[in-house]
């Protein structure tokens, strides 16, 4: 028998993804194996995991035998391959629900779609343990699945602290489960809008390669050759705007590593417009004219940040089925700098 434990992320990006949010178990059951319930079978292998929680994934179609989702009563045969999505189990960490204002979106029994602004962080960790999402949430919402049992109630993908947009929040245990599996099978739509350094040369493109942490600094993201290190990552492109030093993208995550946008743009050249754990906070392209250096200087002012926004998400309602469909406007700091950009080529001096 194995049993194998993946992380996985979705990114979230960018969602800083969700690789650390859920766990994939994997189990091949053994030849001498005799037809047994498959949720006994399996808390005999993962006694971590309460009968009722699988008994859950299996409503939800997070309980698979050989790729396809069974219920809690099959009873498992020799060479079955098992492969069960659960959420990590709770560290010793203590919510404190706190009076964070909340921009939401749409709220309905089963989830929440928020809006969440740039420099706020999704869930307490190091450096972090108050003034993060799950605070506010646990002070806004009642009864979120994972609250008391968990350390991330209701968080099914996240968004880097800096990077702003939509997000959706679980607000059952039925939806927890259906949303991490539409995370995991990578069946969500969404796309972020990134202003990079440099002139794009193709309308649209692709950029692949494995992404994982830095040798040397951990707190940021590297990309590896394909096979070396690193968890595979995809990100398509198109161009929406250009400004000659400096070009808008609409971003697609085929993957959700962490911050896999934004180490992806840098391995091509073209960092992400401020983000400063990845060389964007300089001036990479232009002229040599004062006045120039001084336009994006002032703008770095302005937006402090990784020019990075969370546009859209969509995803299947966990209860009706319903394809659901969320757009989030631009925030203030991010649109005057492409407004800046904007009239900058317009009235540019000669060169």
């Amino acid at each position: 028998m194995t049993d194998q434990f993946t992380d996985f992320i979705q990114d979230d990006e960018e969602d800083e993804d969700n690789e650390d949010l859920y766990t994939h178990h994997e189990i091949k059951v053994d030849k001498g194996q005799s037809l047994l319930r498959i949720d006994k079978f399996l808390i005999d292998r993962l006694p971590q995991i309460s009968r009722n929680r699988i008994q859950n994934a299996a409503r939800v179609e997070c309980l698979l035998v050989n790729k396809s989702a069974v219920k809690s009563n099959y009873k498992v045969k020799p060479g079955d391959e098992i492969t069960l999505l659960m959420p990590h189990q709770k560290r010793e960490l203590e919510i404190i629900p706190e009076n964070i204002p909340l921009d939401i979106v749409h709220e309905d029994d089963e989830v929440a779609v928020i809006n969440k602004p740039a420099g706020l962080v999704v869930h307490p960790g190091y450096g972090n343990y108050t003034g993060t999402l799950v605070n506010a949430l646990t002070f806004h919402f009642d009864n979120l699945p994972q609250k008391g049992e968990y350390e991330r109630p209701g968080i099914v993908h996240r968004l880097d602290k800096n990077t702003s947009g939509v997000m959706v929040v679980a607000k059952s245990d039925m939806a927890m489960s259906h949303l991490a599996k539409q995370f995991f099978e990578r069946t969500t739509k969404r796309a972020y809008w990134a202003l990079v350094w440099g002139d794009l040369t193709e309308d649209e493109g692709i950029i692949e390669g494995n992404v994982g942490r830095n040798f040397k600094n951990r707190k940021v993201m590297d990309v590896f050759p394909e096979g070396d290190f690193g968890k595979y990552a995809l990100t398509t492109y198109k161009v929406l705007e250009r400004f000659d030093y400096v070009t808008l993208v609409e971003c697609r995550l085929k993957t959700g590593r962490t911050h896999q946008i934004r180490v992806h743009f840098q391995h091509i050249g073209h960092p992400l417009f401020g983000d400063i754990e990845y060389g964007g906070d300089r001036i990479l392209k232009g002229t040599h004219f004062t006045k120039y250096k001084q336009f994006v200087q002032n703008s770095f002012k302005i937006l402090p940040r990784q020019a990075l926004h969370a546009k859209s998400l969509g995803f299947k309602h966990p209860v009706t089925g319903k394809e659901m469909f969320f757009e989030s406007e631009i925030p203030e700091d991010l649109s005057t700098i492409i407004d800046r950009w904007r009239n900058y080529l317009s009235n540019r001096p000669l060169e």
